[in-house]
């Protein structure tokens, strides 16, 4: 079952063009969420790299994620 938080991670990246090769932080995703909700938004966007909706790319200064681009059909499906 997809949750409010997940499916508002999604819409973000989507609307901000962050598939495939464009990559963010993980520690960017929590922005424009409220306060109390940060840790909930970085967990959310875990499970959602479990589920392989996001892809996500370790760095040396962080773990980056990005949606998948084999699954974006499906991606805009559920937003």
């Amino acid at each position: 079952m997809m949750g409010r938080i997940e499916r508002a991670i999604l819409a973000k990246m989507l609307r901000h063009g962050y598939i495939g090769a464009r990559h963010t932080s993980i520690d960017n995703l929590p922005k424009g969420f409220p306060k109390h909700q940060r840790r909930e938004v970085v967990k959310a966007a875990r499970k959602l790299i479990k589920e392989g909706l996001l892809i996500a790319k370790p760095t040396r200064y962080g773990l980056e994620v990005s949606l998948n681009p084999r699954r974006l059909k499906e991606i805009t499906e559920l937003i």
